[in-house]
């Protein structure tokens, strides 16, 4: 499966600042800040987010890091913004396979390849299940959901298992939160993912999406 190109999660983050870097050198930096950013994330959790901090592992000024992220809401608006871009670049690439491949259970192309993102990105499960995260980024997470539906929405009519209506989009997006909540919680049980709980997972949405391309084929 093809990764979202770094081009595409600058875009991502860059919408999230203060300020936009024009210079390359400029972008360098602060590429490299929130490379440090995800560091401290990881290793000492979200409380540990402070621009002090966070300049002094990126070796820049305190200075020029307020420029664009001028305090830890930013910041993890900022880590978030690059965390989304993976995700629906991942759902990209999935839609574009879809449309060329025979998948005999699209379910379990799904939620595999979501939960092998969930096992590397380690800064995302560190930001999800802490306790810091802004209103901007739960608004920005509803609005990433949104598109993610989206991807589902494509993929069925890729696969020609309904019709693209209101209710295709509704139901692709309750597939979306619910699939969401259950693969949280299968990492929040375990670091690699609680395998049973991921298989009830698949069950429950082979179910449900089954029943969806029964109603639009006439069943």
């Amino acid at each position: 499966m093809a990764e979202p190109t770094p081009d595409a999660e600058s875009a991502a983050w860059v919408a999230a600042l203060r300020r936009t870097p024009q210079q390359a050198r400029s972008r360098a930096r602060l590429a490299r800040v929130l490379e440090a950013a995800e560091r401290i994330l990881v290793e000492e959790g979200v409380e540990s987010l402070t621009t002090t901090r966070i300049a002094s592992e990126a070796r820049v000024s305190v200075g020029s890091l307020y420029q664009y992220l001028p305090d830890r809401g930013a910041i993890i608006d900022a880590l978030a913004a690059g965390y989304f871009a993976k995700l629906e670049g991942a759902m990209d690439a999935l839609v574009e396979a879809a449309a060329t491949e025979r998948w005999e259970d699209p379910v379990g192309v799904l939620i595999d390849a979501y939960a092998e993102i969930y096992r590397t990105e380690h800064g995302f499960r560190a930001l999800w299940f802490g306790s810091g995260l802004t209103e901007r980024t739960r608004t920005a997470d509803r609005e990433h959901k949104r598109r993610m539906a989206d991807g589902i929405r494509r993929i069925m009519l890729a696969l020609q298992l309904a019709e693209d209506d209101e209710t295709l989009a509704r139901v692709c997006h309750a597939a979306i939160l619910a699939a969401d909540a259950l693969a949280q919680e299968a990492f929040r049980r375990e670091t690699k993912g609680d395998a049973a709980l991921l298989e009830e997972t698949k069950i429950l949405l082979r179910g449900y999406l089954t029943d969806i391309a029964a109603r639009y084929n006439g069943s």
